[in-house]
């Protein structure tokens, strides 16, 4: 069985992505998707106030780097989805593109930023199940 590669977008690749990606990657059991993030304008480092906001939930960030969204990046992937970044993401064929319009942490105080992770773990957990690639219980369920 293959795994599938999910790959979440955005601008800079120092918010969003980097949230989307951590919480797919604790919520999907690993034999069956993982996931990457990637940005059209990558950021130097992951925004402080993401870090800080994902830390009080136990994930750290601190050794995520910004990468750069390119076709690559996104070739092969089960699915991409994009956070913002528009018209400057490039598009492959083949490969199922998703939207999610979510506003941009970048420079907002901690109660906005935890906002947004907040909503990124309710999609991302919704993702997950739909798609069928959750850790199994010992019910066989998440």
């Amino acid at each position: 069985m293959d795994v599938a590669r999910v790959v979440f977008a955005c601008v800079h690749n120092a918010g969003r992505s980097q949230m989307a990606a951590a919480w797919f990657n604790l919520l999907a059991d690993p034999a069956r998707a993982v996931a990457t993030s990637a940005g059209t304008e990558p950021a130097v480092r992951v925004h402080p106030e993401v870090a800080v906001v994902m830390q009080e939930v136990g994930v750290d960030l601190s050794g995520a780097e910004p990468a750069l969204l390119d076709v690559a990046r996104m070739q092969g992937a089960a699915c991409v989805v994009t956070m913002g970044c528009g018209e400057a993401c490039p598009v492959v064929p083949g490969v199922p593109l998703l939207d999610w319009p979510l506003p941009d942490p970048k420079g907002q105080d901690v109660e906005a930023v935890r906002a947004i992770r907040d909503a990124i773990a309710e999609r991302v957990a919704a993702f997950v199940v739909e798609h069928g690639w959750g850790k199994s219980g010992p019910t066989g369920t998440m």
